[in-house]
């Protein structure tokens, strides 16, 4: 696969559509793959589900808009132990988008949340770093495991 990682630390979908210019439209893609929301709900305590939800329909506009063809896969905002609070709101955004996408062409909702509970619902605390917040190897092999069936060769 030829990757081009265009994330940054801290970024939420705000940054995503008003960097859309120098991150995404530059390199032609055949395929963009968003992982992005998780701060929007971080930033502060008054950011709903359908805000984050608005602003991912804003960010998928902008994507069509300048590629109505290109293939768009959202990968699920993670349930992080030391976000746990923020899981239910993290839900239903993810519900939101992935119901959005299911109406339009070329589109995937690639969701990680479920292999990173354990049994009682819990994010599994082992694949994070000490932050609680970041995956470790063990956490990056389960999102390998669910999101390379998605990728375009």
């Amino acid at each position: 696969y030829t990757i081009i990682n265009r994330g940054f630390g801290g970024s939420a979908l705000t940054d995503l559509i008003g960097y859309a210019d120098d991150i995404i439209f530059p390199y032609q893609p055949k395929q963009i793959v968003i992982y992005c929301g998780e701060n929007d709900f971080a930033s502060s305590d008054t950011i709903s589900s359908n805000t984050v939800y608005q602003r991912f329909k804003t960010l998928f506009s902008i994507i069509r808009n300048k590629f109505p063809k290109v293939s768009v896969a959202y990968v699920s905002m993670k349930p992080s132990p030391i976000r746990r609070h923020l899981m239910s709101k993290m839900v239903l955004a993810n519900n939101m988008i992935k119901g959005y996408l299911t109406s339009k062409k070329s589109t995937y909702f690639i969701d990680v949340f479920p292999e990173m509970l354990d049994k009682n619902g819990n994010p599994i605390n082992n694949i994070f770093l000490q932050d609680s917040l970041h995956m470790n190897a063990d956490g990056y092999k389960i999102w390998q495991r669910i999101i390379q069936p998605y990728l375009l060769k």
